[in-house]
């Protein structure tokens, strides 16, 4: 699974470079230089993608780069999209209990939060998944 949203940064006349999602229209930043805008696309991704998983809102799929740029949000938001994603079809209740746990419990990691690696495992296993880590 794939968590990296792809933008569209565009050069702005009077210096400078918009960025805007692909997927995520209020999602939108700006830069001074390609690196800067580089890196506030990916705190207004964290920040966009926080709220929809709190107010438990729709949450689309990065589409295809197709040789834009991609944005990835931070560690707490990614573990919380990649649960997201793949209890799709699963409810809240079904994980819980594949994991023995709480239904709290299993709640919380649809929530960006600090799961611990093994939460993380035992999850992913409870979907049939498995929890693969990368440095980048």
């Amino acid at each position: 699974m794939n968590v990296a949203y792809p933008y569209t940064l565009q050069p702005q006349p009077e210096g400078g470079f918009l960025v805007q999602f692909v997927d995520l229209e209020e999602a939108f930043t700006e830069g001074d230089t390609e690196e800067q805008a580089a890196f506030n696309a990916a705190e207004v991704l964290t920040g966009v993608l926080a709220v929809r998983l709190e107010q438990g809102e729709d949450i689309p799929p990065p589409s295809p780069a197709l040789g834009r740029p991609v944005a990835i949000p931070d560690a707490p938001v990614q573990a919380a999209l990649l649960i997201h994603f793949a209890r799709q079809g699963h409810s809240l209740a079904e994980l819980a209990r594949a994991m023995g746990t709480s239904w709290p419990a299993a709640q919380r990691l649809t929530r960006p939060g600090n799961p611990t690696l093994k939460q993380l495992e035992r999850a992913a296993a409870a979907l049939g998944k498995r929890l693969v880590l990368s440095l980048e």
